[in-house]
C-alpha cells in the first residue's frame, strides 16, 4: 500500500532526490514513552551511505526520562549503575517518506534493538505494538485502525505561551464552531497546509472540521493497518506542531486544555480482517448489531480489560480532567450502537463494522493505546469473553455502570495489579511503565493550577 502513497520513498528514489539536491536531510526517529519523536538529523548522503543499511545509535536513557528530559532513577532497563549505554536504532525503511512541511527533508521511523541481545527493546512503544500485531497475525487476522485526533489552535506562539505561563492565551476561534464552515474558513491558513503536507508526506487525509471548543479542530487521516496508523498518528502531531511553529502560532494536544471547554480526544477505531474480508461482519444478533463471534468476543475483551489497561488510554495527570459528564468524553465502560455518550461506540455494518473506543485522549501514545486495545480484544477472542448487554439512552445519566478510573494513580495501581497486562506485555515491560506512570503522577504540583499546561501544552 505504501508505494501508492504520495510522499513515500524507496531508497533509490531518495538517492535520486539527494543527487538532484531536492533532499538534504533525513530525520531518523523513534517514539519515546510519551509518543514524542526522539532522534537525529542526518546529512542525506551519509544516511544513504551508512544509516539506511546499518542504522545508528542513541543513548538508552531516552526510555527512562521524564517530560523535562531528566533521567529518572529506579529503572532496570537503563540507569547510572549500568552507565547509560546505547540502543541500536534500526530504520524501518517502509516508513521512509518526505517531510514536506520541512525544507528538503525526509523522515524515517526506527525500531529500537538491544545492543547486547540483538532483540527488540521490550519497553519501546513500537516494540510493544509490533508484538501484539504478531499475535494477531498468528491468529490469522490483519488489524485495521484509525485514530481521530483533536487539537486546540492558539494565536500565541509556543514561546509567547511559555512566557505567559500558558495563561490568557488567545484562541484561534471566538465561538464554538463544531462543523461550522464560516469559522473554519478563517483557520484554513493553518489547516489547509496541514492537510496538504500530511498528504504529501505519505499520510493521506480524509477531512478536517471545527470542533466543540474555542479554536478546537479535528483532522482525520485514512485508516490503515494498525502499526502504520500509529506511525501516521505521531507524524501528524509532529507535522501540525511544526507548522504552527512556522506560523508563530501554537497547537496543543492536551487532553483537557480548557477547563471550561471540550477535551481533545483520540477516538480509536478497530476492526479485524481475514482473507480480505472484515472478520467482524456476520449474521448473529448482538443487541442492535449484526456481527460475528469474533466481533462479540473482541468487544467483550476490550471492555473487560479497559480499567486495568487505562494508563495506555489516559497516560497523564491531565488525561483524567477530560472525563466529565456531558462533555463528549466517556465516564462509563458501556457500549452502544452509534451513541456518543458511551465509552465504546459501535459504528458501521457489514464490511464497515468497527468498534470506536472514545476513552483515549489526544495525549495518548498511540502505540500503547493500540497495543492495549488489540491485546484486550485478542484475549476476548481466545477466552470467549462476552460483552455486557448493549446500552440504550444517555450513558451519562445511567447508574450502576463501571466507571472510567478517576486519576492516573488509580489507573497505574490497576495496571500494576493486572495479571492480564503482565501476560500480554511481559513482567519487565509492565514494571517499566508502572515506574514511568508513578513518576508522572508524583510530579504533579497541586499548588500550581497551571502545572499541567507547563508540562503538557507543547510537548505531549
Amino acid at each position: 500500500m505504501s508505494e501508492e502513497l504520495v510522499g513515500m520513498l524507496e531508497i533509490d528514489q531518495l538517492s535520486r532526490l539527494v543527487t538532484n539536491d531536492e533532499i538534504e536531510t533525513v530525520i531518523v526517529v523513534f517514539p519515546d514513552l510519551y509518543g514524542r519523536f526522539m532522534g537525529k538529523r542526518f546529512d542525506a548522503r551519509f544516511f544513504l551511505d551508512s544509516v539506511a543499511s546499518d542504522g545508528t545509535h542513541c543513548c538508552n536513557y531516552l526510555l527512562t526520562v521524564d517530560m523535562e528530559m531528566e533521567p529518572i532513577s529506579g529503572y532496570s532497563l537503563a540507569n547510572w549503575e549500568k552507565g547509560y549505554g546505547d540502543f541500536h536504532m534500526v530504520p524501518d525503511l517502509s516508513t521512509l517518506r518526505r517531510a514536506s512541511w520541512l525544507e528538503k527533508s525526509a523522515l524515517v521511523i526506527c525500531d529500537l534493538i538491544d545492543d547486547k541481545t540483538h532483540q527488540p527493546v521490550h519497553a519501546a512503544p513500537r516494540s510493544i505494538l509490533s508484538a501484539q500485531v504478531a499475535r494477531a497475525d498468528e491468529a490469522g487476522f490483519q488489524v485495521m485502525a484509525a485514530s481521530e485526533l483533536e487539537y486546540y489552535l492558539l494565536e500565541d506562539s509556543y514561546r509567547e505561551a511559555h512566557e505567559k505561563k500558558y495563561q490568557n492565551l488567545t484562541a484561534a476561534g471566538w465561538y464554538i464552531e463544531d462543523y461550522h464552515i464560516l469559522q473554519g474558513t478563517r483557520l484554513e491558513s493553518f489547516n489547509a497546509p496541514a492537510r496538504r503536507h500530511l498528504r504529501q508526506s505519505g499520510v493521506p487525509v480524509e477531512n478536517s472540521k471545527g470542533e466543540w471548543g474555542l479554536g478546537q479542530h479535528e483532522l482525520n487521516v485514512q485508516y490503515t493497518d494498525i502499526l502504520q496508523m500509529a506511525d501516521r498518528h505521531c507524524i501528524y502531531k509532529q507535522c501540525l506542531k511544526e507548522i504552527a511553529d512556522q506560523q508563530e502560532k501554537s497547537v496543543t494536544f492536551m487532553a483537557k486544555y480548557a477547563p471550561d471547554g471540550a477535551g481533545s480526544s483520540s477516538h480509536m477505531h478497530l476492526s479485524l480482517w481475514r482473507d480480505s474480508a472484515n472478520a467482524f461482519a456476520g449474521d448473529q444478533e448482538l443487541g442492535p448489531v449484526r456481527c460475528s463471534d469474533t466481533f462479540r468476543w473482541f468487544l467483550g475483551g476490550w471492555i473487560a480489560h479497559a480499567t486495568e489497561m487505562m494508563v495506555c488510554y489516559g497516560p497523564t495527570v491531565n488525561s483524567y480532567r477530560r472525563y466529565q459528564k456531558g462533555s463528549w468524553a466517556p465516564t462509563s465502560l458501556a457500549w452502544s450502537h452509534d451513541n456518543r455518550t458511551a465509552g465504546f461506540r459501535v459504528v458501521g455494518s457489514g464490511s464497515s463494522l468497527r468498534i470506536e473506543c472514545r476513552i483515549p485522549g489526544a495525549d495518548c501514545n498511540p502505540y500503547l493505546a493500540f497495543a492495549a486495545a488489540l491485546a484486550s480484544g485478542l484475549d476476548g477472542i481466545e477466552n470467549r469473553i462476552e460483552p455486557p448487554p448493549a446500552f440504550e439512552g444517555d450513558v451519562y445519566s445511567a447508574e450502576g455502570l463501571p466507571q472510567v478510573p478517576g486519576s492516573l494513580k488509580e489507573a497505574t495501581d490497576a495496571f500494576a495489579d493486572s495479571h492480564f497486562a503482565r501476560d500480554a506485555f511481559g513482567e519487565a515491560t509492565v514494571d517499566h511503565y508502572c515506574h514511568f506512570f508513578t513518576t508522572e503522577h508524583q510530579a504533579e504540583n497541586s499548588e500550581d493550577p497551571h502545572w499541567d499546561h507547563k508540562r503538557y501544552f507543547e510537548r505531549i
